[in-house]
């Protein structure tokens, strides 16, 4: 019997309704939505138009009835929506890449960001909350770049904000993903330590007893 080929990363189903949200800031668990960076696993999960939507509701930026009315929005306006939204994902990732390594920020990287916070801020108003008051956008006729406007202002109020030198780098093997440390001591070091974590351990286990297999005295 022949082999059946395995699937390619990107021919996976993708996981944008059920990706762990575990950076603990909205535009860094947005930059997690692609999977397996620099590796030949690396998988695109915000694919169409559709998945962003279904990320958006997982994720709290929208609820059900708001994600259904953007569905209605048209093709055009969520292919480009789409568009705008892998391009602000990328330069995220790479701002917040260059934050981590204390090198400069990458001008192409604020552009995208400068752009979709000026275009939120035009439409943005104060309204009252359950504490207080919160900055929110019309809902009376739905926009497919709300979703953006959201991952936008999370970003600026996080390299704004005191806890920027927070912001980590998974290093797991083949990970990619980046967290917002926000444990007392600032020591964690895992995306998941259920997950990275665990596969980093189990990798030391079976290199400890290669190595006692290999040098029995």
């Amino acid at each position: 019997m022949k082999a059946q080929p395995t699937k390619r990363a990107n021919e996976l189903p993708s996981r944008a309704g059920t990706l762990d949200l575990v950076a603990d800031a909205l535009c860094l668990n947005f930059t997690n939505t692609s999977s397996g960076r620099g590796t030949s696993m690396c998988q695109e999960h915000l694919r169409q138009w559709e998945h962003l939507l279904v990320w958006a509701e997982h994720a709290g930026v929208i609820d059900g009835p708001y994600r259904r009315a953007l569905a209605r929005s048209g093709k055009p306006a969520g292919d480009e929506t789409l568009r705008r939204a892998l391009e602000l994902r990328e330069a995220l990732y790479d701002l917040f890449r260059a934050v981590i390594a204390a090198e400069g920020a990458p001008a192409s990287s604020l552009q995208p960001l400068n752009r979709t916070l000026s275009e939120a801020m035009a439409t943005a108003g104060i309204r009252p909350a359950a504490e207080g008051f919160t900055w929110a956008w019309p809902d009376d006729e739905p926009q497919p770049m709300r979703i953006l406007w959201s991952i936008a202002r999370s970003a600026a109020e996080l390299l704004t904000g005191p806890d920027l030198d927070r912001v980590k780098f998974c290093p797991g093997k083949g990970c990619g993903w980046l967290f917002l440390d926000k444990t007392r001591n600032g020591k964690r070091r895992w995306c998941e330590m259920e997950v990275c974590g665990s596969r980093a351990k189990m990798r030391r286990y079976h290199q400890r007893r290669r190595a006692a297999a290999d040098n029995p005295f």
